[in-house]
C-alpha cells in the first residue's frame, strides 16, 4: 500500500508545479458577447478608450488626467455611475486604468459596453440563404 501513496503524492507534487506554469503562457482572444443594448443617458457619462491608448470622456481628451477629470465631474460624484467604451484592440492596461480611476474617484457602477454579437439568419429563414428564388 505504501507504495500507492508514494506515487499519489509524487502525481500531486507534480500537477502543484506544472499547473501555473500552463497558465501563463496562454494567448487568449476574448468572444464578442450576446448582451441586450443599454441605453447611454448623455454622452457625458462616457469614457472612451481608443486602440491608440487615447482616453475620452465624452468629447474631451483626458489621457493624461483622467482621474482627476472624474473627481471634479459634478455628474459623475452624483450619480456615482460610468459607462466605459474600449476598442477591441485597445490594450488591457489602458482600460484598467480608466477602471481604477473610476473606482478611486468614487463610482459605484461601472457598465462595460460591448458590440453585441450579430445573430444569424438559418437558412430558409425570410432574409436568409437558400430561401425561394425568383427570377
Amino acid at each position: 500500500m505504501t507504495p500507492l501513496v508514494d506515487v499519489m503524492l509524487v502525481l500531486v507534487i507534480v500537477f502543484m508545479v506544472t499547473a501555473p506554469l500552463l497558465t501563463t503562457g496562454l494567448r487568449i482572444d476574448l468572444p464578442e458577447v450576446k448582451a441586450a443594448s443599454t441605453p447611454v443617458k448623455d454622452a457625458r457619462l462616457l469614457v472612451t478608450v481608443t486602440k491608440d491608448e487615447h482616453i475620452l470622456f465624452g468629447e474631451k481628451d483626458v489621457t493624461s488626467s483622467i482621474e482627476e477629470e472624474l473627481r471634479t465631474n459634478e455628474r459623475v460624484q452624483k450619480e456615482s455611475e460610468l459607462y466605459i467604451r474600449a476598442d477591441k484592440d485597445a490594450r488591457y492596461g489602458v482600460v484598467a486604468k480608466v477602471v481604477a480611476a473610476a473606482r478611486s474617484s468614487g463610482v459605484k457602477s461601472l457598465n462595460l459596453l460591448v458590440q453585441p454579437e450579430l445573430e444569424e439568419v438559418p437558412e430558409g429563414a425570410p432574409g436568409g440563404k437558400g430561401g425561394a428564388r425568383t427570377r
